[in-house]
């Protein structure tokens, strides 16, 4: 949620200008190419950094990295009087409206973040924002790992500064898109904008500063902006490692790699879409785990080291066992399992994941009940047994005694249940789920926000 904090709802972050003055702390390729951009948009524009030589390019119009276009509109910036360079961070921030931090977050010993540039920066700002008086908005733009921002950032600020955030000054997590080569040209054309904030006047501010090159910036939580931009480039890093993979598959099996992608990636339907990715369930049916099994069993035949994609059925059956384990910390002694196929508005069973996690509650002595609108007494569990029979233990242990499991209703099942584990989004589920005290896990994200959800409803991942 967004909030006004300001008396009488008037927030002083609505005094800046249309065109706020902007600081930019750390001049490496966000930074620079930062300061070159906004400048472009029309803002006047101090960068900082405590590198000499750095500073002294950007305020001589040349750019201190071999970046495209950048050079040219540094030089322009600088010739129009809208871009300075400075190593007084403090007076940059009296002297601007908007900080951006881009200051570096190498890896730690540990292999965390080292954040000890965020917290210098953060001082430095804060002595600024003591001797300013009037609201600023400090805008983070590091990769960071999720409640830095405020965990780290904000205390140091308002230590240094006396100062309170929300009240005095504005908070800002807006992750950049840029990609080495053709930064300014994203910067021109993002693929999208998140601005994330505690407060709406900050929201706005951005919202505005951003108007001339995204009308339709996201707005979230702070934490959620930091988490995105961590979760972008894993994925990146997975589709890199994923093709990479591919092509050592191909290579012994004289199959053109870039051909097989070529065409995988013209699929914007189900293999370049949001299809697929959303936490969830573990998969199964017919297809993906025999797919992954029979790729593995090929890499293994020719001697080819695929870490990514064997790793996948492993991956699956931990989420499998963490939301066994889910429904075992409840204590139930009797749990009602709410739909049975691989997915909903089917009646496959092949290679369930709820059959392999009722295999194990069973094995722990847990009764069940279970109930799924397309699985009835009459289903031919048996001829879907023939398919798995070297596959799916789930459905191997549960063929002879699955048909005695099932209620004649899904209030039935819950009625007689110490806990329940809801599989599919059904209407029918989702209000069973909300009218129980019961313990209910929820593998099938029913409610789209989490503060729509039941007190008595666990996610498996949110």
């Amino acid at each position: 949620m967004l909030h006004q904090s300001a008396e009488n709802g008037f927030h002083p972050a609505l005094k800046i200008a249309p065109r706020p003055a902007v600081s930019v702390v750390g001049l490496g390729y966000v930074g620079a190419v930062s300061t070159a951009c906004l400048a472009g948009l029309g803002h006047r524009v101090i960068g900082v950094d405590v590198d000499a030589m750095k500073v002294q390019a950007i305020a001589e119009g040349r750019s201190p990295i071999h970046e495209k276009d950048l050079g040219r509109l540094l030089a322009k910036g600088v010739a129009a009087g809208l871009i300075s360079a400075t190593d007084d961070l403090a007076q940059a921030v009296v002297e601007t409206d908007v900080t951006f931090v881009s200051v570096g977050t190498p890896t730690a010993a540990d292999g965390g973040c080292d954040d000890r540039y965020i917290r210098a920066a953060a001082r430095s700002i804060g002595a600024g924002l003591a001797r300013k008086g009037v609201f600023h908005v400090v805008v983070m733009r590091c990769s960071i790992p999720p409640g830095t921002t405020l965990g780290v950032m904000v205390p140091e600020i308002e230590a240094a500064s006396g100062l309170v955030a929300g009240r005095d000054f504005g908070v800002c997590f807006n992750p950049e898109f840029l990609r080495e080569g053709v930064a300014v040209a994203d910067f021109h054309a993002p693929p999208k904008t998140v601005i994330g904030v505690t407060d709406a006047a900050t929201a706005d501010l951005m919202s505005r500063l951003y108007a001339d090159v995204d009308t339709n910036p996201i707005v979230t939580s702070i934490e959620v902006a930091e988490m995105v931009k961590y979760v972008d480039n894993v994925w990146h890093a997975t589709k890199v490692t994923f093709a990479n993979e591919v092509g050592r598959l191909c290579k012994p099996l004289d199959v053109d790699s870039h051909e097989v992608m070529e065409i995988f990636v013209r699929d914007t339907k189900l293999n370049l879409s949001p299809y697929y990715l959303k936490p969830g369930f573990a998969y199964g049916g017919s297809c993906l785990p025999k797919e992954v099994r029979a790729v593995t069993h090929i890499a293994g035949k020719l001697g080819v080291d695929l870490p990514l994609i064997a790793s996948l059925d492993r991956s699956n059956a931990t989420h499998i066992a963490d939301a066994a384990q889910m429904v075992k910390a409840t204590g139930a002694r009797k749990v009602a399992v709410l739909g049975l196929a691989f997915k909903p508005g089917t009646d496959d069973l092949r290679e369930s994941p709820i059959l392999e996690l009722m295999a194990d509650l069973l094995e722990c002595g847990i009764e069940i009940t279970a109930h799924d609108p397309a699985i009835t007494a009459d289903t031919r569990i048996e001829a879907q047994l023939a398919y798995v029979a070297h596959a799916s233990r789930g459905l191997g242990q549960l063929a002879n005694g699955l048909r005695g499991m099932l209620a004649d209703s899904a209030a039935e099942a819950v009625a007689s249940a110490d806990a329940v584990i809801v599989t599919h989004a059904h209407n029918e589920y989702r209000a069973l789920a909300a009218a129980t005290d019961k313990p209910a896990i929820d593998v099938a994200r029913l409610w789209k926000s989490r503060s729509d959800q039941p007190a008595n409803l666990c996610g498996i991942g949110w």
